[in-house]
């Protein structure tokens, strides 16, 4: 503990140092479509991962965290590539790697983005890095380009196949609106998410029942969609209809055939979402938030009894819609609710969690927020 804390007072009495910051998201609708050059519609959330970075003159990485204190990961910063040692700290690295950064530097975090609930932790941890490296080491990158970067570092470094939404968002998030990613080239269009000033709220709903997609799962579903565009001839589910998949179907496995239906017709309710959004109709928001949770239940098959529960306890006590959140097996949902509701819907869903012998859920509430940001000091 001690040395952490030397640390830390030698990092904030360096000059020049980097303080950055990059938000978690909630997926509002359009999951595990990214990788299919799809539409996805996220936020991000108010929690946040902070890095202070700087140089340390050698050729040594030492990376520490407020949350894990008594332990200081260190590496040679020409160790640093795929199969190299770490936990947590690889996607750390695969950012370092990803930027191709060649000197040593002092890397510490600190954040409240919960880990394993579906609310994107990693994507904040890299992109909070990846700006913050950046500025440090005057890169003059993009947003696009250090998405790319952050996603790279997660593919090939930590061995985990996402798309580019969780840190396309976290990257380039706007305050009070969503964010329409075309996930083909990472344009962006800012829709604004206000269901306040309709008397609404969009609860969060930590299952706590903690996910990892480095398992296999994750990437035997995004698998199994390029399957199928190598069977059809076609670049991603993106150029997909569902009227081909229908004709065609009889050439696929039935795998391939319910995860294809649920890429296709998630894209579409990604653009219903965006029409609902803009005529503040709540009501067909709610139920395309339905729709989006059976398709995952059902042909994607990436939900889990947690998470149905917390969906079917929610709709019950009177959600709009609500649905699972993420890339599955775990994690979080969310619920589109009356404010005046609040309460009564937390109430119901500890209840059925009770019921079924689960650990107790968390709640919690927030308004789209803006995306990363960095500043030099010194």
């Amino acid at each position: 503990m001690a040395q952490i804390e030397e640390i830390f007072h030698e990092l904030f009495h360096r000059d020049p140092q980097v303080l950055s910051e990059a938000p978690g998201r909630v997926n509002l609708i359009g999951e595990h479509i990214d990788y299919s050059e799809g539409f996805v519609l996220p936020f991000a959330i108010t929690n946040r991962t902070y890095a202070v970075i700087a140089r340390n003159n050698s050729k040594t990485v030492r990376i520490a965290s407020h949350q894990r204190k008594g332990k200081i990961f260190s590496i040679d910063i020409d160790d640093v590539k795929p199969g190299s040692a770490g936990d947590w700290e690889r996607y750390v690295l695969g950012v370092l790697w990803s930027l191709q950064i060649s000197e040593g530097v002092d890397i510490l975090i600190s954040g409240n983005v919960p880990a394993g609930a579906g609310l994107s932790s990693s994507a904040a941890l890299e992109c909070s890095v990846a700006i913050g490296l950046d500025l440090l080491f005057e890169l003059g990158l993009s947003a696009q380009q250090l998405a790319r970067a952050a996603q790279k570092a997660e593919n090939d470094y930590v061995g985990v196949p996402c798309g580019i939404m969780d840190q396309s968002v976290s990257l380039m998030a706007t305050q009070g609106s969503a964010l329409l990613l075309d996930c083909r080239d990472l344009t962006t269009q800012s829709i604004p998410f206000d269901v306040a000033s309709e008397g609404l709220e969009l609860l969060i709903i930590d299952t706590q029942a903690h996910h990892a997609l480095i398992d296999g799962g994750y990437a035997e579903r995004r698998a199994s969609c390029e399957s199928v565009a190598k069977k059809f001839g076609i670049p991603s589910m993106r150029a997909l209809t569902i009227q081909t998949l229908e004709d065609r179907r009889n050439e696929l496995t039935e795998t391939e055939y319910i995860r294809a239906r649920h890429a296709v017709t998630e894209i579409n309710r990604v653009m219903l979402a965006v029409e609902a959004l803009k005529d503040k109709d709540f009501t067909a928001l709610g139920l395309l938030l339905n729709q989006s949770h059976n398709s995952l239940r059902d042909d994607y098959t990436v939900s889990c009894p947690e998470l149905d529960t917390a969906v079917d306890a929610a709709l019950s006590a009177g959600a709009l819609g609500a649905r699972m959140v993420g890339g599955g097996f775990g994690g979080s949902a969310i619920a589109l609710i009356s404010a005046h509701e609040m309460d009564s819907v937390k109430q119901s869903i500890k209840q059925a969690f009770t019921g079924r012998s689960f650990k107790p859920p968390r709640f919690f509430t927030s308004l789209p927020s803006s995306g990363a940001s960095a500043h030099l000091f010194g």
